[in-house]
């Protein structure tokens, strides 16, 4: 037990929920290549989070990428799963890498191999972010390395080792796998590049061609631009972790990143959705259905004249 006037961690407090890390929406028939993920749409925050944190839960939801996983929920209806993390993002960022790991949050010392100097973990949005959204820090205290461990293996790995099924099923059944990683941005993200323009809708990440095939990415903004919706592509937001790590065209897998303007659903003083929201959701059925449908030969002549 710690003196009077002693310094006393977060660790000490740090309890691991047992509860669902995450959900897969499977269909009835697995019908195509596409796999819809929502990694930041979260909303079961852990008690050892609310309890060690200096916000309060709405402060901490300024990090949601909020109700995404409701706008893309119908996916199983045309034959493609839909992976959801229930954990927040302000808890565990599964669109890190697992060692993006910031030593000012931390008590005692990290393991060698752990990534200190990502710009990621720079700007304090690691693996366990160490800042919300608007830039407030999360604890009023440090935690422990043992308490980023327990997490990762309760929330980061559940979610990667589900995606990686999901991925390897697509690709044993038609030979490729398409993920589509679903966020939000904050309305301030989509602001016009250049005066007169107008706000971005929905940014597309590919890697500048380096995680996907160019028919997908092609697919998803001719259905959002012929429905009216502006678009962008890899500005601001090119594609994170996931898209880096998973996005291989060459060996069949490929991943598009796409961020959603939350001016378009969502009250983002008060994090809950608006009247828009069932409109937004029936493009976004839309756009399902158009990916869902892609021909896979454009998948792989794409590869071929790589």
């Amino acid at each position: 037990m710690a003196k009077a006037g002693e310094h006393k961690d977060a660790s000490e407090s740090e309890t691991c929920d047992r509860r669902p890390a995450v959900e897969v929406l499977e269909p009835a028939s697995l019908l195509s290549p596409v796999i819809f993920a929502s990694p930041h749409s979260g909303r079961d925050y852990p008690t050892a989070l609310l309890k060690n944190a200096r916000l309060d839960r709405h402060g901490l939801r300024q990090s949601e990428d909020s109700y995404v996983d409701l706008l893309f929920e119908t996916a199983p209806r045309y034959g493609a799963p839909l992976l959801r993390a229930l954990f927040p993002r302000a808890y565990v960022d599964v669109n890190r890498s697992r060692n993006e790991l910031d030593p000012r949050m931390f008590a005692d010392e990290l393991p060698p191999e752990a990534d200190t100097r990502s710009n990621r973990v720079i700007a304090g949005l690691g693996v366990i972010p160490r800042i919300v959204a608007d830039g407030q820090d999360i604890y009023a205290r440090k935690l422990r390395h043992s308490d980023a461990e327990r997490r990762l293996m309760s929330c980061y790995d559940p979610y990667h080792a589900a995606l990686a099924q999901l991925i390897d099923s697509a690709v044993s059944a038609f030979g490729c796998a398409v993920v589509i990683d679903c966020h939000s941005m904050p309305s301030a993200g989509g602001a016009p590049m250049r005066p007169g323009e107008r706000s971005i809708d929905f940014v597309l990440g590919d890697r500048f061609g380096a995680s996907c095939a160019p028919a997908v990415t092609e697919i998803a903004d001719a259905t959002l631009t012929g429905m009216g919706y502006e678009t962008a592509r890899n500005a601001p937001y090119a594609g994170g972790y996931v898209a880096a790590s998973y996005g291989r065209p060459v060996t069949g897998v490929h991943v598009l990143q796409i961020e959603i303007n939350r001016a378009l659903y969502l009250d983002e003083k008060r994090i809950t959705r608006t009247e828009a929201f069932d409109e937004l959701r029936t493009s976004i059925i839309t756009m399902i259905k158009r990916l869902t449908n892609i021909d896979r030969d454009a998948l792989w002549m794409t590869q071929a004249a790589e």
